[in-house]
């Protein structure tokens, strides 16, 4: 159980750079308060003692402003920022760190019994005030603007808003060169915050990307003249003099020279 708390507050502090000691954590932030009365809830509604569960969510509910139905299934390291408006329905599912701000609901649109809640995969992010209303899933990694109402399915990793809501960016892996500059610049390779979606940063990922291709690009031609004639001395070019940062491709290189000389023989 501690050591699950301990993984709570762990959580707040990478998501949350307002947060600046546990006491603080501990006392001041109510979507932990929330989570933490849920897990007792959801004990009390499996174990059939579901008139206590619902009196258990509804004291959190009162306490936190955070309202979630003991029946809703919920993962590790799930995060609530400022919380207030929160609702969260019976068949509810939520996975790994999920992130929710104030606001947001993950209702149904069915008076059906049964499942009429969306299901979050794991690392979701959904922003304030935000609509998720249907039996549906969003996919892995995927990003919901603020106020916007998601009536069907999200793919993995992609980025949704409006009402109804749309897709306005889908998915991309960044290039190692690119993921390698993020680490060292503390830029987010996937051209979005940690909250929601920055065009900025998308611009500035794919700017990354290309020079790192014409950089690569500029020591092979390097190599290759040499190769050619001997006689021309081989520049020693340090890739944009970071070479911390960049990938190394003097393999790469060393090989595609090898078969230039095997070409000429």
């Amino acid at each position: 159980m501690f050591a699950r708390i301990k993984e709570d507050i762990a959580s707040v502090f990478d998501r949350d750079p307002a947060a600046r000691n546990t006491w603080e954590v501990l006392t001041c932030y109510p979507g932990l308060h929330a989570i933490w009365g849920h897990r007792v809830s959801h004990w009390l509604w499996a174990h059939g003692l579901k008139w206590l569960a619902r009196l258990n969510s509804n004291l959190a509910r009162w306490l936190t402003g955070i309202e979630i139905h003991p029946g809703a299934r919920i993962g590790r390291r799930f995060f609530i920022d400022h919380g207030m408006g929160v609702v969260i329905g019976e068949t509810a599912e939520i996975g790994e760190d999920v992130t929710l701000y104030h606001g947001v609901t993950l209702g149904g649109v069915s008076w059906n019994k049964g499942k009429r809640h969306p299901t979050l995969g794991d690392r979701v992010v959904v922003g304030a005030g935000a609509k998720i209303l249907g039996p549906f899933t969003v996919g892995a990694g995927a990003r919901v603007g603020s106020n916007s109402v998601v009536v069907k399915e999200v793919p993995p990793g992609a980025t949704v808003v409006g009402i109804p809501a749309r897709i306005v960016h889908e998915a991309a892996e960044p290039s190692a060169a690119v993921a390698a500059i993020a680490k060292k610049m503390g830029f987010d390779a996937y051209g979005l915050s940690r909250d929601m979606p920055d065009p900025v940063a998308n611009a500035m990922s794919t700017m990354f990307d290309h020079v790192q291709r014409l950089d690569e690009r500029l020591v092979q031609i390097c190599r290759l003249l040499h190769e050619m004639d001997s006689r021309m001395p081989e520049l020693e070019l340090s890739k944009l003099e970071l070479p911390d940062i960049c990938v190394d491709s003097t393999s790469a290189l060393d090989s595609l020279a090898g078969n230039s000389r095997r070409k000429g023989d």
